[in-house]
């Protein structure tokens, strides 16, 4: 249950930025599938905020269990993100999940001028702080980074983008692989996508993380539509479930 989110936001990995894809109140809300069933809900949402006198958007992500699964195996997953305005930088993280009973509470606070994050675990009552790479991103702020810097008009299968992220307490190298242009069927309609391959760093060679496949809009809001994960016991299917407050007109081909 750990990929509700992290199959939505841990995926997208990317460096640079560019015009705003995403503005305040918008949110997306998906539908996780496993197989035939219905296992869990998802949603992503950008508020305006403001973090000691700085103007900031606030990134909020919700997983939770759904039917059978919520009342065998709980889930009530939160994470939120608070980045700068204009760079798209994360000044603070949360993670706050509970799956199963199993249960983690941290906050990490970014200083990117000394490039030192300090992390509170809530959980085993402990502070400590850990040295980040320059412009290094959260595993939330990732997705939006990514939506900010992907070009709709100039991005070709084969291309490769790469990330500096800190996640809970270790600096993570990763890299997302364009593997084409796909129209895939929607609720919504037909919709015209870029489809997107996460790799991880290991032992200094990057290798398919998961197996792996999403699919973000091919238009300026570049927001996530599909994810398939193939897992040992089965595929899981997140697919976009309902919009709004999107800050470019969102394209579907055919209703």
């Amino acid at each position: 249950m750990k990929l509700i989110i992290n199959l939505l936001i841990l995926s997208f990995t990317v460096l640079g930025f560019s015009q705003s894809a995403y503005q305040d109140g918008e949110l997306l809300n998906f539908k996780i599938k496993y197989g035939w069933f219905n296992t869990s809900k998802a949603s992503l949402e950008v508020k305006k905020s403001e973090l000691e006198g700085k103007q900031v958007y606030h990134i909020i992500g919700n997983g939770k269990s759904v039917g059978l699964l919520d009342v065998f195996f709980k889930v009530r997953d939160r994470y939120e993100s608070f980045i700068t305005s204009d760079e798209g930088l994360p000044l603070k993280f949360i993670r706050d999940i509970n799956e199963g009973g199993y249960k983690k509470h941290k906050e990490l606070f970014f200083n990117h001028n000394t490039h030192i994050v300090e992390v509170l675990d809530f959980k085993h009552d402990t502070k400590n702080t850990f040295k980040f790479m320059p412009s290094s991103q959260d595993m939330l702020s990732a997705l939006y980074k990514l939506r900010n810097t992907i070009d709709v008009e100039t991005v070709s299968k084969g291309q490769e983008f790469n990330i500096n992220m800190f996640f809970d307490d270790e600096n993570y190298d990763f890299k997302t692989k364009v593997l084409g242009f796909e129209t895939i069927e929607t609720k919504f309609g037909m919709v015209k996508c870029i489809k997107i391959r996460p790799y991880v760093m290991a032992d200094r060679v990057f290798e398919e993380s998961e197996s792996l496949t999403f699919w973000v809009s091919a238009d300026q809001n570049k927001i996530p539509i599909k994810i398939e994960a193939e897992l040992a016991v089965g595929s899981l299917t997140a697919e976009l479930d309902e919009y709004r407050g999107l800050k470019h007109p969102f394209r579907i081909l055919m209703n």
